[in-house]
């Protein structure tokens, strides 16, 4: 058994009784877990696996996969403030992507789990502007070794999606739309 901080990334359905859930860790990096009969109502982990959670979890190894068994979940911070309003949810769910696009799975990054952290932290008391997505991207760029702020010029999120292949859909609208609420503050 391991124990570790996380972040619940994404869940998705395993069977009728469990559940796949992504975490990005503290010691472990991004892993996989399923939830032995998580789906049903008397789960001893209801109502603590949603997205955004942060929870100190305990896993089992696999040995044979990359999919560990999730044995124990105690709820850190929900970061309630995130599901406040849409904004804030999208911006999420794009640090989400960004971060799955650009790590591997079980590799070991501390910073990036403190990185998630913080920036989650931030949407937790702030509505999202284009300078917290724009450091965020800085920072992932800095901690992937793609982009060194004194040194290069160029883009950030460019550098990121020529070394990953892509950057998430998602980036473009949330993009204009923080674009959009600027101008309405002037």
């Amino acid at each position: 058994m391991e124990s570790t901080a996380a972040i619940l990334l994404r869940k998705r359905t395993f069977s009728d009784t469990s559940l796949i859930v992504s975490w990005c860790t503290e010691s472990l990096g991004c892993i996989q877990t399923v939830a032995k009969g998580a789906r049903r109502a008397k789960s001893p982990f209801a109502g603590k696996l949603d997205l955004f959670f942060e929870a100190e979890i305990q896993i089992a190894r696999s040995r044979k996969s990359s999919l560990h068994t999730l044995t124990e979940v105690v709820l850190r911070n929900a970061f309630a403030g995130i599901r406040r309003n849409y904004l804030r949810t999208q911006t999420a769910a794009y640090f989400v992507e960004l971060v799955e696009i650009c790590t591997e799975r079980d590799h070991h990054e501390p910073e990036l789990f403190a990185l998630l952290r913080r920036a989650f932290g931030y949407l937790d008391a702030n509505d999202p502007v284009l300078r917290a997505v724009s450091h965020f991207e800085t920072e992932l760029a800095r901690i992937a070794g793609v982009h060194d702020a004194k040194t290069l010029k160029n883009d950030p999120a460019f550098a990121l999606g020529n070394l990953f292949g892509k950057l998430p859909l998602s980036r473009t609208p949330l993009l204009k739309t923080l674009a959009a609420g600027n101008k309405d503050k002037k």
